[in-house]
């Protein structure tokens, strides 16, 4: 099996453990009191499925692309643009216009 593809299944895992426990503190802080609403409802397993789903895809998917974002190799030499020599100051001719008084 490629190499990436063993990276994606692994970040996947963390990611359901990730989204797990994130889940399980959501609902035992009672965040915004979501924790009483979803397990005082009938479809709590519903709820506690979707949650769990839908924060699992979200950090796995961020830990995919840090793990792939930390696979660049870093650059070598100056960093930060183009290096720029000593500055000079240039006089520029400034002229000012008269202006005419409201009425």
């Amino acid at each position: 099996m490629p190499e990436l593809i063993k990276l994606y299944i692994r970040s996947a895992l963390v990611g359901l453990g990730l989204g797990a426990v994130f889940v399980a503190l959501l609902l035992w802080f009672n965040i915004a009191n979501l924790g009483s609403l979803i397990l005082g409802s009938d479809m709590a397993v519903v709820a506690v499925l979707v949650l769990w789903v839908s924060n699992s895809v979200v950090f796995g998917g961020v830990q995919f692309a840090y793990k792939i974002m930390a696979m660049a190799e870093r650059p070598s030499g100056p960093r930060g643009g183009t290096p720029v020599g000593p500055l000079q100051p240039v006089r520029v001719a400034a002229e000012a216009k008269a202006r005419r008084p409201r009425r």
